[in-house]
């Protein structure tokens, strides 16, 4: 298995009528070895959807999507990027990649959302979905590990956000604004983080 640490900037917070703006990952094979990262903006079909709310968030603006690519180029480029960055040959011309990928655990912070917008994407596309339907859950780890430090006497967050659970393992956002790429590096720090403590956790039974 290789894991996909995942990010998306969207318009706003419904998959099927708002859209996605931004895709940031880090890419490791089944070691947690880094193998690449990857950023790209999208160009949103439904303008209407483009919200002011979200745009304080991830300060971006249409203006600044203006030469984006759109979403069904976004989708077969990642799914290539994966390929190449994890060394998978896939024969020339061959589009579904479903043989190459169905290992591929998406992960991420609440990373519900963020695949729900993804199957969106292609479901809208008319392509398959070529991941592994398992996934990885910093926001899901994070609330069973607090919960049992807490049990044992640790100091934990009283919130689950990224900005919560990365600063108790000592990271931070370099600023105020959602940006895919460092937000899906932020994530996988704390993944790392989560299972070294589970390392050093310890059962009498």
């Amino acid at each position: 298995m290789s894991f996909l640490v995942l990010d998306l900037e969207m318009t706003g917070p419904e998959p099927d009528y708002n859209e996605i703006i931004q895709i940031g990952a880090v890419l490791f094979d089944d070691n947690w070895v880094e193998k690449g990262r990857y950023l790209t903006n999208v160009y949103p079909e439904n303008k209407d959807a483009f919200s002011s709310s979200s745009e304080k968030i991830h300060n971006l603006s249409l203006a600044d999507l203006e030469d984006a690519p759109m979403i069904y180029d976004v989708l077969p480029e990642l799914e290539e990027w994966i390929c190449k960055e994890l060394g998978l040959r896939v024969p020339k011309g061959q589009l579904d990649r479903t043989p190459f990928l169905r290992d591929v655990i998406i992960c991420g912070q609440s990373v519900i959302n963020d695949i729900n917008f993804l199957k969106e994407a292609y479901r809208y596309e008319k392509l398959k979905w070529p991941y592994s339907r398992v996934l990885l859950d910093l926001h899901t780890l994070a609330y069973f590990t607090f919960r049992v430090l807490k049990a044992n006497g640790r100091k934990v967050p009283d919130r689950l956000s990224l900005t919560a659970i990365a600063n108790y393992f000592g990271f931070a956002r370099e600023d105020g604004f959602h940006n895919a790429l460092e937000d899906a590096v932020l994530t996988a720090k704390c993944l790392k983080e989560v299972f070294k403590l589970s390392d050093q956790l310890q059962l009498s039974l």
